[in-house]
């Protein structure tokens, strides 16, 4: 049963997923990190459908990445998004570690926040709307589920920046042998995916995703201390974008490179 109530309860952290009520016990979350990428699988799906509906509608751009913008927000109720804004807000302190974690526990939300939640949904929807129904969709896709199992994988793995904070509560009931066996066989299956669907968007998006790994490794440690369930929002929200601005370029350089090269032939 400790399975089945790790599955449930990873979906009620990191989703709005209606779910049954399960104790909010150690052996409860004991493997919940390791069902953390199956949100990303929900939401992947949705996308999915999305696209198809779009393409039956005939919808605009602007109203498909609008919509296809808002899935991963209604899936998850603006969890990473949250910690997102509340990271952002502390780096723009340019304060020293102590004042940047007070700043992540506070609830309100700063001009730098604003400014970058605004750049961001509009940055998102826009790529989102132009990729149309072509071959990053799927790999797109599937880049829910990568970010998720990148995020769990460091959210074991990292060291933590303090110790009565929720990631910290959620990931030490966890079995890390098997976790992080599990993430990473989850990763494994994801870059192989990407990579049927399209060698070379796959592969541009892999590449932005280990390079925001690193970056936040280094960031988190660095400003941190290590991390904490804010900064791990703000990583999973950076690394999605990161693969949709990667997979877009990627997809926008091949179809010219197709078209150059059938003007030269």
């Amino acid at each position: 049963m400790n399975i089945l109530y790790s599955l449930i309860t990873a979906f009620q952290m990191y989703s709005r997923i209606p779910m049954p009520q399960v104790a909010w016990k150690p052996e409860n979350r004991r493997y919940a990190m390791c069902f953390f990428p199956l949100v990303g699988i929900v939401i992947g799906a949705i996308f999915l459908l999305w696209k198809k509906i779009g393409v039956c509608l005939t919808v605009s751009p602007y109203l498909d990445g609008v919509v296809a913008a808002l899935i991963p927000l209604a899936v998850t109720g603006g969890i990473h998004m949250d910690g997102f804004c509340d990271t952002v807000d502390a780096r723009a302190s340019w304060a020293d570690r102590e004042k940047k974690l007070s700043i992540l526990k506070d609830p309100h939300i700063g001009s730098f926040a604003v400014m970058s939640l605004c750049a961001y949904l509009l940055l998102q929807t826009a790529l989102l709307g132009e990729i149309g129904n072509g071959p990053a969709v799927p790999v797109i896709a599937v880049s829910f589920v990568l970010s998720r199992a990148l995020s769990g994988l460091a959210a074991v793995l990292f060291r933590n920046a303090r110790e009565d904070g929720m990631l910290h509560e959620n990931t030490e009931p966890a079995q890390k042998k098997t976790t992080v066996a599990v993430l990473v066989l989850t990763i494994a299956a994801a870059c192989a995916v990407m990579l049927r669907c399209s060698p070379v968007i796959g592969a541009a998006a892999i590449v932005g995703a280990g390079l925001c790994f690193v970056h936040y490794r280094i960031t988190a440690y660095r400003e941190f201390g290590g991390t904490t369930g804010d900064i791990a929002g703000w990583f999973l929200q950076r690394c999605e974008l990161v693969m949709l601005v990667c997979a877009v370029g990627a997809e926008k350089i091949a179809a010219w490179a197709a078209g150059a090269g059938g003007l030269m032939g």
